[in-house]
């Protein structure tokens, strides 16, 4: 499929060569219908990209300020903010637009889009320009440049302006000061804009856009006039303009009469910080040489700059000049690294680094016996470990290529030595690393002779090694690796060939060699190719076998069955290692050799279990069918053995189950790069990938990068070990520096609801919670029931023998093995304290993208306030549920005066209050259903949303790492105030009306408790520091808040105080209303001091506006004696 780009060139050069006299700029209606059917022809753009990306940068923005002003430069008929959510056009207080066409700019006038406008809005006929440019001038209708914005947005209007840098950096002078953050975002098609050392912000792609126009004489004059930007007389151009539209329009058979173009889109974004690379390349030399980049097509992605440090100093200074100005960096190293180069971002080339040093393993720390550790610096390739290693008597496990270096190497590595001693990865012992916040890092066995000067060891060593072992790239720029190296052997290489005539055939020949592959030594491994060539599909095997030269013969194989089914080999070989790469197939027999030497190529990776399956030989058969060139293959290498020998778990690598990686390959003529033709060899390359993931065992993470279609990939490649390394890379980068390696979410997508199901056993707990989901899932929400005891009875199951299938289901058979299963549960928390909180966590994190978690089996009496602080930025909620003892034994309880067992039932009335009781008496799911409308449903209301949006984050106050949500914006909002304190009227649990009164403490607490007593006519009264009520009063010690003690002389304790008769009598029901609850110090001296005034903690409850789970406040109030009292809170947010 053409692009709009090529189209573009192509009826231009049409009119220009036909009627050069004649043609002349576009008039304001020609580019009015030309813009109209271009934005009707890409709906799927801006409903998939540009809307989505602009919204996320305003939520950005919004984080730091409570609205924004916009700046949009030539919009066109109508603004694209005009497309965003209503919430968010809400929070656009000023809006200002640059629009050259007089039609346009009327339709503009005319338009109301942005209801939370201040002012009208003001729309300017005049181009947007820079001082002193002849070609785009401001007019005199110029009062614009004297403001300043959030937004500065170009949405398509870059085209035409040259050069783009003045532009650019006209828009970047338009940015306000204060608050920092402002933007300016350019949407534009990929590939032709340049950034000419700008430094990016973000930089995100669409590479899947695309334009549709309907086949017809009028309109494809008009779309073909548009798109060249020039006019001519229809009697010259006219059908020749439309021939050229069809001739590179693809037709789609569900659109038979219209034409397709590939658009594929970028959005770039710019801070004031984008002129700020001098600063770096001050420090170090720069480098514009890209050719050892084997992805050709990669070099056009036009970094900001390739630095070249030539010392751990260097790579320090790239990293603090990265957080300096709150931008990214991509790491370069082998010629594998196409995906390391990124539109407008610093890449960083590690080729300085190529020392490789071999040490005896005897003589470090260490259980590493005999043999010996490489040294290898990131700047080697495998090809230059191979030979240094080999000249030594010795080999370190490496990828098929001699050109790939430590990104591969960081992120598994798979080659022919992988069955017999595993991934490259795999033998990493040790590293030298500048962490993401520029320190020196020594992790594992690092040999004393390597260690950097200055270089520490992390506290996290342990699990920074064991990310290092898989997922590498992500976590720091490495400087260099230390390998555990095993004795150089040799190969000896056997190929065949044999065509095939169908996919019946194919299935047949894959069977068998699976069933030979399965049989083979582990020093064996045995590869296939798929592949066409001179007008046959055609099989490759090719069969390595590992030895060293005194252990060859003993060691060597019975490859009759290959011959049997293939023939006769066509060729054999003894190599070494050096050697070894030459004899790869697609190096030296198919296509005359790589195509000749002359090809680029594009690669994914997917782990297929079962390569004889039909439903994987179906999709090659078909892929192969449907190849862009004739060059494509499949390549299967053969894995198992060492690879599977490693737990999932044990290093970051979490995809092991698999026989065969199949890299799926697009080859194209190198002349043909950047072309249509490499496009289409691309995106066959993922839409294979995409039809084998659904039936493979994971995808490979090593090529992966930030082109969007590898993210659906990258949510396969890392197993189970998921969860856990996005943790860790929350904490190890927090301001995203390697923001471009292999994908990996900022963070977990956690349940939005937890629901903490307890209850005594046979009160229906299982039952409720499936109730429960049915009414979530006719909602739209999806929701999962767990049980948290599961685990447990695995473990127990294992360990002492019982049947596990009837341990989950049989609930007699449960019954009698209560006590025991309590018994050895209670034995393991004793060995591992944490284990609850494992059981827990381990829940959560596998409930990615579910919006409610219900957990049933709880062992905690209070667990809310026990496992919260897990989950910082899920609501967790307690719904215990009661029915009779009547009632329980009839369904089949046994043991109903036994105290809490393994499934945590609760027999003794319990000091925690629930969130919720829920009788479940009554047969059917009317009442279930009607609980979970009423109370768990409201957890999900728009106005709870709202609220939320009405809060700024201010980041690192009011000290470093802390993203301050400031609760008092909410007052300061239109409606603010009313709404919050009419969801707190509404989520509180009970008559708020009947309460005898609302108690506060300055300054937050009051605000809000003012306006809620007056709604809700109680009284209120009021809790102060001590000094500020006159006598008589009563007071109790209260420690420095969390956010209070970040200031400058903060005392360690005050006092607050109230009236000594505020309260008289018997109180029953007191509300305590404040704006946070963190860490719990000023609500735990609140009802302190409430119990000093006589009123019982029965009657007492809580209602906060924001809570902050991760500063364990409940805890706090738990052991502090408080645990019976209800706290409920109107929203939760992670972190501070």
């Amino acid at each position: 499929m053409a692009t709009i780009e090529r189209l573009k060139k192509a009826p231009k050069q049409e009119i220009e060569t036909n009627a050069p006299i004649y043609t002349k700029p576009l008039t304001d209606s020609q580019y009015d219908a030309g813009f109209d059917l271009l934005t009707q022809g890409n709906r799927t753009t801006y409903q998939d990209f540009i809307i989505p990306q602009l919204s996320r940068i305003l939520v950005s923005l919004l984080k730091t300020r409570t609205h924004v002003s916009v700046l949009e430069i030539g919009p066109g008929p109508r603004s694209v903010l005009g497309l965003l959510p209503e919430q968010l056009r809400q929070k656009v207080r000023r809006y200002t637009a640059l629009e050259p066409n007089e039609i346009f700019a009327e339709r503009l006038e005319a338009q109301r889009t942005l209801p939370g406008l201040e002012h009208p809005h003001s729309i300017h006929r005049a181009a947007f320009g820079f001082e002193n440019d002849t070609n785009a001038s401001c007019g005199a209708d110029a009062g614009w440049m004297a403001e300043q914005y959030d937004l500065v947005l170009f949405c398509h209007s870059m085209y035409g302006m040259k050069p783009q840098r003045k532009f650019i950096e006209c828009a970047l002078e338009r940015l306000s000061l204060l608050p920092e953050g402002g933007m300016v975002v350019v949407f534009h098609r990929q590939g032709t804009f340049h950034v000419d050392g700008f430094v990016c912000n973000t930089t995100t792609s669409f590479p899947t856009g695309s334009v549709c126009v309907a086949d017809d004489d009028t309109l494809l004059d008009c779309f073909a006039t548009f798109i060249s930007g020039v006019s001519a007389p229809e009697m010259t151009t006219g059908s020749a303009r439309r021939e050229v539209c069809r001739a590179l329009g693809r037709r789609d058979e569900a659109h038979p009469e219209h034409l397709f173009f590939g658009a594929p889109e970028v959005m770039v974004t710019f801070t004031r910080h984008a002129t700020t690379l001098p600063e770096l390349t001050a420090q170090m030399p720069i480098t514009i040489d890209t050719s050892k980049i084997k992805n050709r097509q990669a070099r056009l992605h036009g970094p900001a700059a390739v630095v070249r440090p030539t010392e751990i100093l260097h790579v320090q200074q790239c990293v603090l000049w990265a957080l300096k100005h709150k931008t990214s960096l991509t790491v370069v190293g082998g010629g594998h690294s196409g995906q390391c180069l990124w539109l407008g971002v610093v890449a960083v080339d590690m080729s300085a680094f190529d020392q490789l040093q071999i040490v005896d393993a005897a003589d470090q720390e260490g259980m590493f016996g005999a043999g010996a550790l490489v040294v290898v610096g990131t700047g080697c390739k495998a090809g230059d470990v191979v030979e240094k290693t080999m000249a030594a008597g010795f080999a370190v496990p490496m990828g098929s290529r001699p050109s790939v270096g430590a990104g591969l190497w960081l992120q598994g590595g798979i080659g022919h030595l992988a069955r017999l001693h595993g991934l490259t990865s795999d033998s990493i012992v040790g590293a030298t690393v500048v962490s993401t916040l520029g320190e020196i890092l020594c992790i594992g066995s690092v040999p004393e002779q390597s260690r950097p000067a200055g270089a520490v060891r992390p506290d996290n060593e342990e699990e920074l090694l064991w990310a290092l072992k898989g997922a590498g790239t992500n976590f720091g720029i490495v400087i260099s690796l230390v390998f555990k190296a095993v004795a150089a052997p040799e190969y000896t290489i056997r190929n065949w060939l044999a065509p095939l005539r169908d996919s019946v055939e194919m299935r047949d020949k894959f069977s068998k060699l699976e069933l030979i592959a399965k049989r083979l030594p582990r020093h064996c491994s045995v590869d296939a190719y798929m592949f066409w060539d001179t007008d046959k599909l055609r099989l490759g095997v090719s069969m390595c076998e590992v030895s060293t030269p005194h252990d060859r013969e003993t060691l060597s194989p019975d490859y009759a069955d290959l011959c049997e089914f293939m023939g006769q080999e066509e060729t054999s070989k003894v190599v070494d290692g050096v050697e070894l790469f030459d004899t790869e197939m697609y190096m030296s027999v198919m296509h005359g050799g790589h195509g000749g030497g002359k090809t680029s190529a594009f690669t994914r990776c997917v782990f297929l279990k079962h390569i004889g399956s039909p439903g994987i030989v179906d999709i090659l058969v078909a892929a192969m069918a449907t190849r862009p060139s004739p060059y494509c293959y499949f390549h299967l290498l053969h894995g198992g053995g060492a690879v599977g020998d490693v737990a999932d778990m044990s290093t970051a690598f979490g995809c092991r189950d698999w026989e065969y990686a199949c890299v799926i390959t697009g080859v194209w003529p190198r002349d043909q790069d950047g072309t249509e033709i490499a496009d289409a060899a691309v995106q066959w390359v993922y839409k294979v990938a995409m039809d084998l993931l659904p039936v493979s065992q994971g995808a490979y993470c090593a090529d992966l990068g930030p082109d969007p279609r590898d993210a659906d990939l990258a949510v396969e490649a890392f197993g189970p070990n998921k969860s856990r390394l996005v943790r860790l890379k929350h904490s190890s980068d927090p301001e995203n520096v390697l923001a471009y390696a292999c994908p990996m979410p900022r963070t977990i997508a956690a349940p939005k609801l937890i629901v903490l199901v307890t209850g005594e056993s046979c009160a229906g707990k299982d039952c409720s919670a499936e109730r429960w989901t049915h009414t979530f899932r006719t909602n739209d929400l999806s929701a999962r029931v767990v049980s948290i005891s599961e685990r447990t009875k695995r473990e127990y199951s294992e360990a002492l023998g019982a049947d596990l299938a009837r341990l989950l289901k049989d609930r007699p058979y449960k019954e009698d093995h209560r006590r025991a299963l309590t018994t050895y549960y209670q034995d393991q928390v004793k060995q591992t304290p944490r284990l609850p909180d494992e059981h827990f966590q381990q829940l959560v994190d596998d409930a990615v993208g579910v919006d409610v978690l219900l957990i049933t089996g709880m062992r905690d009496d209070a667990p809310v306030a026990s496992f919260s602080h897990l989950a910082p930025g899920s609501r967790v909620v307690e719904v215990r549920v009661l029915a009779s003892r009547e009632v329980r034994q009839g369904r089949g309880a046994i043991h109903v005066a036994y105290g809490s067992n393994g499934d945590a039932d609760l027999e003794r009335e319990s000091a925690a209050c629930p969130t919720f009781l829920f009788s479940n008496e009554v047969p059917g799911s009317e009442a279930a259903n009607t609980f979970a409308t009423t109370h768990l449903m409201p957890f999900f209301h728009e106005d709870l949303q709202s609220l939320t949006s009405m809060m700024r984050t201010v980041p690192n106050f009011p000290g470093a790492g802390i993203d301050f949500r400031d609760v008092l914006d909410i007052v300061q909002q239109p409606d603010g105030l009313r709404l919050c304190t009419s969801l707190l009227q509404t989520h509180f649990i009970g008559n708020m009306a009947r309460a005898d009164c609302i108690a506060a403490c300055e300054v937050g607490g009051l605000v809000f408790a003012s306006a809620l007593a007056q709604q809700v006519n109680v009284p209120l009264k009021v809790l102060r520091k001590q000094g500020k009520r006159p006598p008589p009063t009563i007071s109790v010690a209260k420690p420095t808040s969390h956010i209070s003690s970040f200031a400058d002389g903060a005392a360690e304790e005050s006092r607050i105080e109230m009236d000594k008769f505020a309260i008289t009598g018997r109180a029953t029901s007191v509300v305590i209303v404040d704006d946070t609850l963190a860490t719990g110090t000023t609500l735990c001296a609140v009802l302190n001091l409430l119990l000093e005034a006589g009123v019982d903690v029965e009657a007492m409850s809580v209602v906060v506006v924001a809570e902050f789970p991760a500063h364990r406040g409940r805890e706090l109030l738990r052991r502090e004696g408080f645990g019976g009292v209800r706290v409920q809170s109107l929203l939760v947010f992670g972190g501070a």
